[in-house]
């Protein structure tokens, strides 16, 4: 694996910093360091997909997006910050989990790597979305089409959707 010759952190803020990273043949870089994340695709009984609406300041505008932050937990490893984001965000509980994938977001600009999970729910919410968020229920075929057709405009929500219907839901049992 090729390494920097130099790097040198220009910023450092609450939770990203940014490198000046130079390199042989290519020169300078700046590098977003951003923590990992974990994001999930939770799937109700009756196979609608609970989704978050919030403002997001970089975007200036309300995304609808699937649950998802920050492995800034200590000891918490990716499939148990998911279902707690599950639960902030939404206020469901899973009954299964699972591992769809993940990805790099912006891989020319930032280190950031989301891991993907798909989740079922349980019918009713245990408790209510955090504060700024806004639930939304959707049926999972719509959305699907929604990401296929261009419509899903937050790429963890378009490749969870995408994952999660190349690869259908087992039954329970």
């Amino acid at each position: 694996m090729p390494e920097p010759a130099s790097v040198r952190r220009v910023f450092a803020g609450r939770f990203l910093s940014v490198d000046l990273e130079e390199w042989p043949g290519i020169g300078a870089y700046e590098v977003v360091r951003h923590p990992a994340a974990a994001a999930v695709l939770p799937i109700t009984p009756a196979g609608d997909v609970l989704l978050v609406r919030q403002f997001r300041a970089p975007a200036r505008q309300v995304l609808t997006e699937i649950p998802a932050g920050l492995l800034d937990v200590a000891g918490e490893d990716a499939v148990a910050c998911a279902a707690r984001e599950l639960f902030e965000e939404t206020g469901y509980r899973h009954t299964s989990i699972e591992f769809l994938g993940g990805c790099y977001p912006s891989a020319g600009a930032t280190d950031e790597y989301i891991h993907l999970f798909r989740a079922r729910t349980a019918d009713a919410p245990e408790g209510e979305p955090e504060p700024g968020i806004d639930l939304a229920r959707e049926p999972l075929d719509r959305m699907v089409d929604a990401a296929r057709a261009g419509r899903v405009r937050d790429a963890k929500t378009a490749l969870a959707l995408l994952l999660a219907a190349a690869r259908p839901v087992p039954p329970e049992g």
